[in-house]
């Protein structure tokens, strides 16, 4: 499902204006069937006013230090996720890369969905129900309206409904000592 953006900024009088009113389409990796990633806006340096409402450049989905992402990301429900889809591994592995650059990079290939990422992740549960796994077993679980600040811990996330969730989440570049790039 596409997302509508509304960008403001302003015209050469600095007066207010709407620069951009467009759709965002999702990232739909074939590895994740049910899984969007819709990235709205981001920059891999410190936030600047783009006043054309064109989007910043950045190279990763996860943001260097100073860097930032704004998305939302739909969480497909895990009943009955358990059977693999059937993929060719190396175009489906490609195609993640191409479409969420270097997020399996910090996926633990052991543990499923078990990631630590060297950023302050703000998220907000939209729709559905999600629970957050953090590395010893310990989960919370968080429905509509619910928020997080995940600082930088290695954690996974699952939906245990039966319907998609859905979460808005806004992503910091950070140093964080156990995390290298």
């Amino acid at each position: 499902m596409q997302k509508p953006r509304v960008v403001t900024g302003h015209d050469a009088a600095g007066k207010s204006v709407f620069v951009s009113d467009d759709t965002v389409q999702p990232a739909r990796p074939a590895l994740m069937p049910g899984a969007e990633f819709h990235q709205l806006w981001g920059s891999d340096t410190a936030p600047e006013f783009p006043d054309d409402g064109s989007m910043p450049q950045w190279h990763s989905y996860f943001p260097p230090i100073g860097g930032f992402r704004f998305a939302m990301l739909t969480l497909p429900p895990s009943r009955g996720s358990s059977e693999a889809p059937a993929v060719d591994m190396e175009k489906a592995l490609a195609e993640i890369e191409d479409l969420l650059p270097g997020m399996l990079g910090y996926m633990d290939p052991s543990d499923p969905g078990m990631h630590t990422t060297d950023t302050i992740d703000f998220e907000v549960v939209l729709e559905g129900t999600v629970v957050l796994e953090l590395d010893d077993g310990a989960e919370v679980t968080l429905r509509p309206g619910d928020t997080v600040v995940q600082n930088g811990t290695r954690h996974r996330w699952r939906n245990p409904g039966d319907t998609p969730a859905r979460m808005a989440v806004f992503i910091c570049g950070a140093e964080h000592a156990s995390v290298t790039r």
